[in-house]
């Protein structure tokens, strides 16, 4: 569906490594985010081979206190507009805590989505060497399902793992690196993968502005066993590490995001070019 796309193009927009566990080890230096930042995208979708804008999305991060610890909560929303209404009907709002050493606490979503409403929220604990999930789901106001995932593993959510990669070095990888994660997702835990393909500078149309990008593939395993790409997606090759652009195969249609604006940012643009 075209909301899973948005989001997780946002989402692994970064890079990430799934390391083996206890709560120390799940924990990384923030060197890319501060409190204020503030991205905005505009979302186009290709309709009849004419590529029409179809909404918005926008992240941004804020100190808070979580269980009486300093934390950063980030919201990721993402809104379609009328027209895009016409097709499918999106309005999610994702948001996460996590610590001040990126390590995850809690994320919960609220999505209304074709027309579907769905709930989920994840809580994190860590003991024994493990990282332990629990998990709820809601689909249409039903009752609520729950899970539970324990592993020596760590796990993340959509937006957590967004703020853990950002802050991830790839220096040295070459094409075809391929680096594994779990996420946690509606009823499930699972593992996905990001493959670095090659470095590229991004002409942003209508302006004389480019990027420096570092550009890799979401892939997803299908039921035949075989992996799909399913985002492309391009992340300034500085500090920041923000998605500028993504490409999205859907299941039917083609659709794209664009860097509008990004505001707050902890550290220089190195990566654009005038």
């Amino acid at each position: 569906m075209l909301k899973d796309k948005i989001k997780v193009l946002f989402l692994t927009a970064s890079l990430l490594l799934c390391c083996n566990i206890a709560r120390g080890q799940c924990s990384a230096v923030n060197t890319a985010f501060q409190s204020g930042e503030l991205l905005s995208y505009n979302l186009y979708f290709n309709w009849k081979f004419v590529w029409v804008k179809v909404g918005t999305a926008s992240m941004n991060i804020t100190e808070t206190v979580y269980k009486g610890k300093p934390a950063y909560r980030s919201y990721l929303i993402t809104r379609g507009n009328s027209r895009a209404d016409h097709l499918f009907m999106l309005r999610d709002t994702l948001t996460a805590y996590v610590g001040k050493d990126l390590v995850p606490w809690r994320y919960t979503k609220h999505a209304h989505e074709g027309k579907n409403y769905y709930r989920e929220t994840v809580d994190y604990s860590y003991s024994g060497g493990k990282c332990h999930l629990k998990q709820a789901y809601s689909r249409n106001f039903l009752p609520w399902e729950h899970y539970t995932y324990d592993n020596a593993q760590c796990a993340f959510d959509m937006v957590s793992m967004l703020l853990r990669a950002r802050s991830f070095n790839p220096e040295g990888w070459k094409p075809g690196h391929s680096i594994p994660f779990m996420m946690a997702e509606g009823r499930k835990c699972k593992q996905q993968t990001i493959v670095f393909r090659k470095k590229e500078t991004f002409h942003v149309e209508g302006s004389n502005v480019k990027y420096r990008c570092l550009v890799f593939s979401f892939m997803e395993k299908q039921k035949n066993g075989k992996e799909k790409e399913i985002i492309k997606f391009f992340i300034t090759d500085d500090k920041n590490h923000i998605p500028v652009r993504l490409d999205m195969n859907l299941n039917f249609g083609t659709a794209k995001a664009y860097l509008s604006s990004a505001r707050g940012l902890r550290n220089p643009e190195g990566a654009k070019i005038k």
